[in-house]
């Protein structure tokens, strides 16, 4: 009896960037191309090949990878992109579903105003 094969396992994942990139903050384009540059497969980078397939869609990133893909690896490229452009302070990678990261900004103003009231 043949071995059975192994079925391809396709995992989706997304990253939302729609609140830095309407506010010009964030390239898109330019994430994506980072993002295409610095995934590695098989322990090299530039190698996606047909296992990893990153495409930008307006404000959002898909990434569809057919091995085992870990979402972990996505968001600390993220935050590696985040820091190269020195807007690491104001963002930062939410998980908002099981396959889904959003950028989202810090909540500085409200800091702010409870440190007002203290004061007084």
């Amino acid at each position: 009896m043949p071995p059975a094969k192994k079925k391809s396992e396709s995992k989706k994942f997304t990253i939302d960037c729609s609140a830095p990139a309407e506010d010009e903050i964030l390239d898109v384009a330019n994430f994506c191309t980072f993002l295409k540059e610095r995934v590695k497969v098989d322990g090299k980078t530039g190698n996606l090949g047909d296992k990893v397939e990153i495409t930008d869609e307006g404000n959002n990133i898909n990434v569809t990878a057919e091995l085992p893909f870990s979402k972990r690896y996505l968001k600390y490229l993220t935050k590696k992109y985040l820091k190269k452009k020195n807007i690491r302070d104001w963002l930062h990678v939410v998980a908002t579903s099981a396959d889904t990261y959003e950028l989202k900004y810090f909540q500085i103003n409200n800091d702010e105003e409870e440190n007002a009231e203290d004061d007084e």
